[in-house]
């Protein structure tokens, strides 16, 4: 396995990503390797701060980056020696098996719909994120950026991508989706909600257990897969992590307020697309790269992408 790793994306990049890149190492397989994709001085200058040799990874150099600030698609076309652009092309070829970022999200996903592609049936790619509840387990919470206004169609095949990552990565044979809504009832919501709410109860495609309101979110009330727009989805994310960071400043620690750390997941794929993509924080540190990288791995292993197609008739 390789997985292509932009070593210039994030607010801390390169050293943090180098950083995780080495942290990471002990905790992939033999022969796996890391594609660090980036100035190739400066990569090498932090792994020789570092006391690693430069040979423990693959160092793909580029002159570029893609900045925070930069218009994604404008940037995208524009910097091809950029170090997104590349990682992408590297993809593209079969060179790497995935692809993980912390740099510019629009960049990302400029990259993955138009170099790797969305996958043949998928209305709109998703975001996905974790929602921890209080007895240890998590639900898969889409979309949480990408699209924030989503049609009722849209919505069901949320459902449809969602379970096919709950069932490949976390193992849950009979995922159920809930929609995320105002009210337990059929008629409460937006009218795009309200029509999603029929055609995923009308579908034979996923397990849909009805609406779920905010009040069960964080409980065993949980569905495994919870489905909503990207306006909502980004709003319950930002919100969540939060709660980690007013708990530390109260000076509570608490294993569930730790699992609501965005460090500890590191980043969310991209679903619905021909390629395994995971898209990080522009604040991603040491640790948070790490558990991008894992997380890359995981999905790399469940051939998550190619789950989709199946599940898609691709």
């Amino acid at each position: 396995m390789k997985i292509g790793l932009d070593a210039m994306g994030g607010d801390y990049a390169p050293d943090a990503v180098v950083e995780g890149a080495v942290d990471a190492l002990g905790q992939l397989r033999s022969g796996d390797r890391i594609v660090l994709i980036g100035d190739s001085g400066r990569i090498k200058g932090k792994l020789a701060s570092m006391g690693v040799e430069s040979s423990s990874f693959d160092i793909m150099p580029s002159t570029q980056v893609i900045e925070m600030s930069d218009h994604p698609a404008k940037a995208f076309s524009q910097k091809r020696d950029s170090s997104i652009a590349i990682g992408f092309g590297m993809l593209k070829g079969g060179l790497i098996d995935g692809f993980a970022s912390a740099g510019n999200t629009g960049a990302m996903m400029v990259g993955a719909s138009y170099t790797v592609n969305v996958i043949p049936g998928v209305f709109r790619p998703a975001l996905a994120a974790l929602i921890p509840n209080l007895n240890g387990r998590s639900s898969i919470i889409l979309d949480v950026g990408i699209n924030p206004d989503s049609k009722p169609d849209v919505l069901l095949q949320y459902g449809m991508l969602g379970s096919v990552y709950a069932k490949h990565v976390f193992g849950i044979d009979n995922p159920t989706v809930g929609l995320l809504n105002i009210g337990a009832e059929a008629s409460k919501g937006s009218s795009a909600v309200k029509a999603a709410y029929e055609l995923l109860n009308e579908s034979n495609d996923v397990i849909f257990r009805g609406n779920i309101e905010g009040h069960h979110l964080f409980t065993d009330e949980m569905t495994d897969v919870i489905v909503c727009d990207g306006f909502v989805g980004n709003i319950v994310l930002k919100m969540a992590e939060k709660f980690y960071v007013v708990a530390r400043s109260r000076g509570i620690n608490d294993s569930f307020f730790d699992r609501l750390n965005f460090e500890v997941v590191g980043g969310t794929p991209v679903l619905g697309i021909n390629e395994n993509v995971v898209v990080g924080h522009g604040i991603s540190n040491r640790t948070a790269i790490m558990n991008m990288i894992l997380q890359t791995r995981d999905v790399v292993q469940a051939d998550l992408a190619g789950k989709i197609k199946e599940a898609f008739g691709a």
